[in-house]
């Protein structure tokens, strides 16, 4: 009774890992790296969002130390 059970998983799990390692789905085509490369996609094209969320992190996470801001965590600093 364990080995068809056995048997069933291990198919199962070839069939898993078998559809996560196609290459075509990572691949992109040369008239697509034009849209990838365009400004809007840049994460860090706005350096008020990012010093906003800089302080966002750091008020949250005042036990790491932060980036030179002082408080408590509240964020009243």
């Amino acid at each position: 009774m364990k080995k068809p059970m056995m048997y069933l998983l291990l198919a199962g799990a070839v069939v898993v890992l078998a559809g996560c390692s196609t290459a075509s789905a990572v691949r992109v085509h040369p008239w697509e790296r034009g849209t990838l490369a365009d400004y809007t996609m840049n994460p860090g094209r706005d350096p008020i969002e990012i010093g906003m969320m800089d302080h966002v992190f750091t008020s949250r996470e005042a036990a790491s130390g932060g980036s030179g801001v002082g408080g408590a965590g509240c964020g009243c600093n």
